[in-house]
């Protein structure tokens, strides 16, 4: 079956989006919405934006005329009786969504597939009240359509695999990668989101470091375009706790779902973020604000500079400490070599999954001499820092001018790391582990395949990496080391590892191998 007339239902933001890359494709669309004058309103506001894409020469005239000729209002639903496909645009509301579905059925052809832009309601559930529920899929796209090139097919539990076909093959031409999801809570996009603001939260919780921070680390470090609270203001809080409260109910309160009451409190307090000019940061005129002195500026103006007599190393993995030997000894540092450092030494732990405590007593050092450093990052885009508890001030300064400030021993002299309270395994480890190990688990789950999980959280979400690739970049291993030792050392279950991680983890192979043999 080829699409060649598109209705859509509900003309808001999501359902012109659909429209225009529709009508860009040659395709006949029937705009149509429940409100008196709202189809028509849409229809000119696309126009006005096409018009400014076309002066820019995004689009020739001629172009633009097609684009535009594709475009037909209707004010009658039963208008659409002849359209090869409805897609529905409106409300996020299941009642609502079911009698529209029903109502649909009486109208169009007994061919024609009705498919939900839906981003959380299950398609099955919208479906159960049709009488040709087989029809009936989820095209779920996102948020600029024209610029998030990804949407997602959901067949529901009775709908036919050629209806899932017509979709994929209409996401092609529409200029859109297609991925194949189960009807699942949150489905890929929604669901391998979930780690990121809700880890962040954890941390921000537990007082490892403050909201600044933790976005300077997963943005400048990770390599995030945004870190997770700058996303969280964007978003809108009363948009993305009530997802963070639906996906964790709708999977039974699974731990590694689970919300922060933070949230829930700035939700009360109508801290909403960027649209009512606070969030987690103030803004002014639609821009962020300053909200006082950042750590890292308090840190650089504060702390004097510590002579550093040398630097004891402990690392799990050989790169780490050749990168760290290789950076000391470029800046004229003097290496320990002994088996266990001088009382005078600062000793540079470079662990995975603990805090400097148990990494301390684990290397069998002086706690109040340890200071350890996050290695999962880019260090030559941001540093962080964990002294223990008991660390000495001389031993902290000593780290903090190796790593952050300009001084005569130090040739690098932009400030690039940040100090953190004692976490059991650094922001960036516990962020990183966390989306890697959901990207492995929707895998598990058989909810889409590897490749479709990776670009589907890619595309959009806008991570650096989909988290099966990233896994693969890192090192299976190191995440799992991570996950492993959080567990055991917190015994939350958040953080047990997918057994998808850990069977490709222990056997060295890539995280997108998938079992054939059976």
């Amino acid at each position: 079956m080829t699409v060649n007339t598109l209705a859509i239902i509900g003309t808001g933001i999501m359902g012109m989006g659909i429209a225009q890359i529709a009508a860009q494709a040659g395709i006949q669309v029937l705009l149509f919405d429940a409100k008196d004058g709202a189809a028509e309103q849409g229809r000119q506001s696309l126009e006005a934006t096409l018009k400014k894409l076309t002066a820019k020469g995004k689009f020739t005239d001629e172009q633009l005329d097609s684009i535009l000729a594709n475009l037909t209002v209707i004010n009658d639903l039963p208008l659409i009786a002849e359209a090869d496909l409805v897609i529905e645009a409106i409300v996020e509301n299941l009642d609502i969504k079911q009698q529209l579905f029903s109502q649909l059925e009486s109208i169009v052809a007994a061919d024609t597939i009705l498919a939900t832009n839906t981003s959380s309601l299950s398609v099955t559930a919208i479906a159960s009240d049709c009488d040709c529920p087989e029809r009936v899929a989820g095209f779920h796209f996102f948020n600029p359509v024209p610029l998030m090139k990804i949407v997602e097919v959901i067949p529901g539990i009775s709908t036919q695999s050629s209806v899932v076909e017509v979709l994929m093959d209409l996401a092609e031409r529409m200029g859109h990668l297609g991925v194949v999801a189960k009807d699942t809570p949150g489905f890929i996009v929604n669901h391998g989101g979930r780690a990121y603001g809700t880890e962040a939260l954890k941390i921000l919780g537990e007082g490892v470091t403050n909201f600044e921070e933790v976005d300077r680390i997963l943005r400048d470090g990770a390599g995030f375009r945004m870190g997770p609270f700058e996303l969280l203001d964007l978003t809108g809080i009363d948009v993305s706790h009530p997802v963070m409260e639906s996906i964790y109910n709708q999977f039974y309160h699974e731990p590694r779902y689970r919300p922060h009451p933070l949230t829930r409190q700035m939700l009360v307090g109508k801290k909403l973020g960027r649209k009512v000019g606070e969030g987690f940061y103030k803004y002014k005129d639609g821009q962020k604000s300053t909200t006082g002195l950042s750590q890292r500026a308090f840190y650089e103006t504060s702390m004097p500079d510590a002579p550093i007599t040398s630097v004891w190393i402990g690392a799990d993995l050989a790169e780490d400490k050749k990168q760290l030997v290789d950076y000391l000894t470029s800046n004229n540092i003097t290496i320990d070599k002994n088996d266990q450092p001088k009382p005078d030494s600062l000793v540079l732990l470079a662990m995975y999954g603990e805090d400097t405590t148990n990494a301390a007593i684990r290397y069998q050092v002086d706690p109040k001499q340890a200071v350890a450093i996050d290695m999962i990052t880019d260090l030559s885009k941001h540093r962080t820092l964990m002294p223990s508890m008991v660390t000495q001030d001389k031993f902290v300064q000593q780290a903090y001018a190796l790593f952050a400030k300009s001084s005569e021993a130090v040739t690098d002299a932009t400030v690039k790391a940040t100090l953190i309270a004692e976490s059991t395994g650094f922001v960036a480890q516990r962020v990183l582990a966390m989306v890697i190990n959901l990207g492995c688990d929707i895998a598990a789950q058989g909810i889409a395949s590897p490749e479709d999980i990776d670009n589907a959280v890619k595309l959009g979400l806008g991570y650096p990496y989909g988290p099966i690739s990233w896994g693969d970049q890192i090192g299976a291993e190191r995440v799992l080391l991570i996950l492993e030792r959080i567990y055991a050392l917190t015994g939350d279950p958040r953080y047990r590892p997918s057994s998808w991680l850990q069977r490709r983890a222990k056997l060295g192979i890539s995280l997108f191998t998938q079992q054939t043999n059976c």
